[in-house]
Parts: C-alpha cells; structure tokens; sequence
C-alpha cells in the first residue's frame, strides 16, 4: 500500500514539475517572437544586357523577421533610360525571399518604347540581396516587335536602394 502512494506521489511531483517547466519555458521562448519591418525608398540601379540602361524607382519592402524562417516580400515600380538607343522602359515588379541567405524570386511586367514602337512583357527575374544592394537577372519576354527593336532580352541588374522610411512592429 505504501508503495502505491509512494509511486502516486512521484507521479503527481512529476506532473507538477513538467507543468511548471513548460510554463517557465514557454516565458523565455523566443522561437515566437517576430518583427515586421516595413521599408520604403528610392533606388537607382544599372540595367546590362546587350545595352545598357539607368534605372530609377521606388521599393516597398516587408519583412517579417523570426527566428527560424525569415521572409521579405518587396514592391516595386520604376523606369529606365537607354541614352544611346533613346529607349525609355517602365517596370512593376515583385520578389520575394524566404530565409536569410537564400535567392530572390520575383517577376516585373514591363513596357518599352522607342517612341515609335512600343512593347508590352513580363520578365521573371532571380537574385539575390545583401543588405541594400540587390543583384537581379531575367529574361524580358515581349510582344511581337522587330528585331530592330533596341531592347534588352537577357539582362541583368544591380539596385541600391536609399531606405527612407523604417516602421518596426513586434508581435509576441
């Protein structure tokens, strides 16, 4: 009899105990804590292809920060000048990153002109970003125009982005 309340005993320490330690476990786990980062600003980049391009524009980024598997999703609209072929291109795009690491994927649908033709495209794109500086490359897939047309197809650029605005939300 004695052993039975004996091992009772042990068992309802043990069921307290664990309790306790989950409780005082779950106060100091981190693994739940996240930060959204909300970042907005300007960039200027270089577009080089078969030509070359200056880019201007604007990003929204929107990062959300834990501690096992970070993600950024970013926004951006922007323009871009080739000087030798007066060719003028708008893009609005997007890309996104999960992890720290890891390649950016994203896709921009794009316009170019010449002023007397125009074309219409999507250009999927990856990259990769380390701090503000973002390296991309993709293809511009267009509609119909001539081969004539002073347009870069594969490309690849480098953005700077000048974050102006930061907004930093903890969530527990």
């Amino acid at each position: 009899m004695k052993n039975k309340y004996l091992l009772l005993g042990l068992l309802l320490f043990a069921f307290i105990v664990s309790a306790q330690e989950s409780k005082f476990k779950r106060f100091f786990d981190i693994s739940d804590v996240e930060l959204d980062v909300h970042k907005f600003g300007p960039y200027i980049g270089w577009q080089q292809g078969r030509f070359s391009s200056i880019e201007f524009g604007a990003e929204f980024q929107h990062k959300n920060i834990t501690l096992f598997s970070p993600t950024t999703h970013s926004y951006h609209f922007g323009f871009n000048y080739n000087f030798s072929n007066n060719l003028l291109g708008y893009d609005l795009g997007y890309w996104y990153k999960s992890g720290r690491l890891n390649l950016t994927y994203g896709a921009n649908a794009i316009f170019r002109t010449d002023y007397s033709q125009n074309a219409f495209g999507i250009a999927p794109v990856i990259g990769y970003k380390l701090g503000q500086l973002h390296m991309q490359t993709g293809y511009n897939f267009l509609t119909d125009v001539s081969s004539t047309f002073p347009c870069n197809t594969f490309f690849m650029t480098i953005r700077f982005v000048l974050v102006q605005h930061r907004n930093f939300i903890w969530k527990k």
